[in-house]
């Protein structure tokens, strides 16, 4: 047993070990998703930030979320990378506290900035009149500070709760580290250990609840009017869909964590594992600049400016 937190000093994460065969392969395929992730999502952020005429408040959460988007993979991707080429699969314990934060963060902000940009729309179409009083640009700039620093606060609180365990184990059955089973490794559970996670999922899950409302209201708001139903398809429908992509990826992973099977081949619980690392942040930017007209028009302009 280990007596102290100190002993601990690397971690073995044991999700790539039936991956000698194809492992090349995996390291090419992973590598190309990850470009294209860069590409995809740095596209939306320089058009959004270069373009005056897309620094509206729905933009400027597109862009933000893009952003997240990057930061969340950047914590896992590299360090996947070049477990790939690697025979030995090891973190080092503040390595493996720090992505744990930056993974834990990244899917706290996405919940923070969906719910400000369900809000946005909700004010949109549902309070049009007062829509460029309610959303200017210093309450945006507000809303945004609070959505990056809130999750950014929890996270570290719930870091140097985990980092205080004292650990009887240093195996991780995953491909990348998180507090949670961390935790799983402590010799016992303390009061914090309990109480910091379940603030954070039900802090999470009221984010969950506003954006259901939000939508709902929306719903009921567009079926009265065909111009605000115009609206919803072109706005809304695209944030719907994100919605949907994040919830059921990140949903999973978390119900995999908790009541998954290990009787699993481990090749599908590495694709779990990284589902909501590898769908949202591709598809996001993906949809959002096919969908939004200003958007699409600004990349394509962009594109013909550079083939002529």
């Amino acid at each position: 047993m280990m007596d102290n937190v100190s002993v601990v000093t690397m971690f073995t994460l044991s999700g790539l070990s039936g991956t000698t065969n194809y492992r090349v392969i995996l390291f090419f395929v992973t590598l190309l998703c990850y470009c294209v992730i860069w590409l995809v999502n740095l596209t939306l952020i320089v058009t959004i930030i270069v373009d005056k005429n897309l620094h509206g408040p729905m933009y400027i959460f597109l862009c933000n979320l893009c952003i997240n988007g990057l930061y969340g993979t950047a914590g896992f991707y590299p360090k996947f990378l070049k477990d790939l080429l690697s025979t030995t699969h090891v973190i080092s314990y503040a390595g493996c506290l720090l992505q744990g934060f930056v993974l834990h963060s990244s899917v706290c902000a996405d919940f923070s900035l969906l719910a400000l940009m369900a809000y946005d729309r909700y004010v949109a179409i549902c309070h049009p009149l007062v829509y460029h009083s309610v959303m200017t640009k210093r309450r945006v700039s507000m809303l945004l500070f609070i959505a990056w620093l809130i999750p950014f606060y929890l996270l570290f609180v719930s870091t140097i709760t985990t980092s205080t365990s004292r650990l009887c184990g240093s195996h991780i059955p995953k491909i990348y580290c998180i507090n949670f089973l961390v935790g799983k490794l402590a010799c016992s559970a303390s009061i914090a250990h309990v109480a910091v996670p379940a603030f954070n999922y039900t802090f999470y899950f009221g984010h969950f609840i506003f954006i259901i409302w939000s939508y709902a209201n929306l719903v009921r708001t567009c079926l009265t009017s065909k111009e605000n139903r115009s609206k919803f398809m072109q706005t809304c429908l695209p944030h719907v869909f994100c919605l949907f992509t994040f919830f059921f990826c990140l949903g999973f992973d978390l119900l995999y964590i908790r009541f998954g099977s290990k009787d699993l081949p481990q090749s599908a619980q590495n694709f779990m594992a990284m589902e909501f690392l590898l769908v949202p942040p591709l598809i996001n930017p993906l949809i959002y600049g096919l969908k939004l007209t200003k958007i699409r028009n600004k990349i394509l302009q962009f594109l013909c400016v550079k083939s002529n």
